[in-house]
């Protein structure tokens, strides 16, 4: 392919086309997560099946990551995103038609296969399309598009479900009209990267011996605090329905997606902040004072406290991710960055994947609070760990 000049390839409108497509892509990966425990009620199966319905999607993305994190490169920017949002839609559609357990499986499954397509390729694209590069606009979009799409899927299926016509069908509907006419729409903008002539190969993780110790580091804190938002994702609607009495689809939702939707807001607030050390510390105190909360709220029967540790975990999660991921890109090599990262996202993603089936089991044996609770704990005590590995680490570069 010929090279393409910055000059022609950077374009608002095509920049967040890609970005707004990529947030309806996380949106539609969970409007599941308030409907759950109604696929529980109605097809009837246990939490454990539930978180592993859930933890099929991280383990697939966790794969399709090492397998896609380079083809955009050697196929192009818009066809692979295409090819994503195209996989994502008939994850969609097979929600919309499940009549069985079988069928979430197969869903979350081809859902974990988009975003994995998805995810390098927009990320790419962001940077390469980015009006304003010096400003860094591209990681604060990507950064915004994942944990908002995240936190707007939950919120929009509890309302469509509660007070529309279709509840287990009319959100993942929506959000597949938009997904298609997102796929049709990336191919008609001008391609943004310089195609790659060189052999693709699947992006095997891969992390130089120096800094091995810090990858491990900010790996547990990624993964400890997606794994929190993972459980707000998968059991806590049930949860929150058993400690409110509830079977309110749209405050089931909104418990779920408030978690993101403070993550979002700490990151724009944290997001001019260096000091990675210091405030991936800080993010695990308040992620831990959430799980906190998120415990005392069942004994208590308290909305406010639940809704308090979904304020507290969220916000937690997005200093401490971004201030992980910012120190990621900083520490790896320019020509291992690719390999580094895709250690640190398969790190990341498996670790989720282990703390929701982890917790799921356990409800095979005791009741979902106590199971909840076993999870804040452990998780706390690797959290407040973490937290001061960082700060010992922050005072010996001072």
């Amino acid at each position: 392919m010929t090279e393409v000049s910055h000059t022609r390839t950077r374009s608002s409108a095509a920049f967040f086309a890609v970005g707004g497509f990529w947030l309806a892509t996380m949106a539609g990966a969970n409007l599941a997560t308030p409907l759950y425990a109604v696929y529980e009620r109605r097809f009837g199966f246990s939490h454990a099946a539930l978180t592993i319905v859930f933890a099929t999607y991280m383990l697939v993305l966790a794969s399709s990551l090492l397998v896609f994190g380079q083809l955009s490169d050697h196929i192009g920017r818009r066809r692979m995103m295409s090819a994503g949002l195209a996989t994502a839609s008939l994850g969609l559609l097979l929600f919309a038609l499940a009549s069985g357990i079988a069928w979430l499986f197969a869903a979350r499954a081809v859902q974990g296969l988009a975003v994995g397509m998805l995810g390098g390729a927009a990320s790419a694209a962001l940077v390469e399309l980015d009006p304003r590069p010096a400003e860094h606009v591209a990681a604060l979009v990507a950064a915004l598009a994942q944990a908002g799409g995240s936190a707007a899927g939950p919120i929009l299926a509890g309302v469509l479900a509660e007070w529309a016509p279709a509840p287990r069908v009319l959100c993942y509907v929506v959000v597949l009209a938009i997904t298609a006419i997102g796929a049709v729409a990336v191919l008609r903008i001008r391609e943004p990267a310089i195609v790659s002539e060189g052999p693709w190969r699947v992006q095997r993780p891969y992390v130089p011996r120096p800094m091995r110790a810090r990858f491990a580091r900010l790996s547990i804190t990624s993964a400890a605090v997606w794994a929190i938002c993972a459980l707000f994702l998968s059991v806590v609607p049930s949860y929150a329905a058993e400690l409110l009495g509830t079977r309110n689809l749209a405050l089931l939702g909104a418990v779920s997606g408030l978690i993101l939707a403070s993550s979002c807001a700490a990151q724009l607030a944290a997001r001019r902040v260096t000091a990675f050390a210091q405030a991936q510390a800080a993010g695990l105190a308040l992620a831990a004072a959430g799980l906190a909360a998120l415990v005392a709220a069942f004994p208590l029967h308290s909305l406010a406290c639940l809704l308090i540790a979904a304020l507290l975990a969220g916000a937690g999660h997005g200093i401490a991710f971004l201030a992980a991921q910012s120190e990621i890109n900083v520490a790896a090599p320019a020509d291992r960055r690719g390999e580094v990262n895709a250690a640190f996202y398969t790190c990341t993603y498996l670790g989720v994947a282990i703390g929701v089936i982890g917790t799921g089991l356990l409800t095979l044996t005791v009741s979902l609070s106590t199971a909840v609770t076993a999870f804040a704990a452990a998780m706390s005590a690797v959290l407040i760990a973490t937290a001061a590995w960082h700060l010992r680490t922050g005072r010996q570069r001072v």
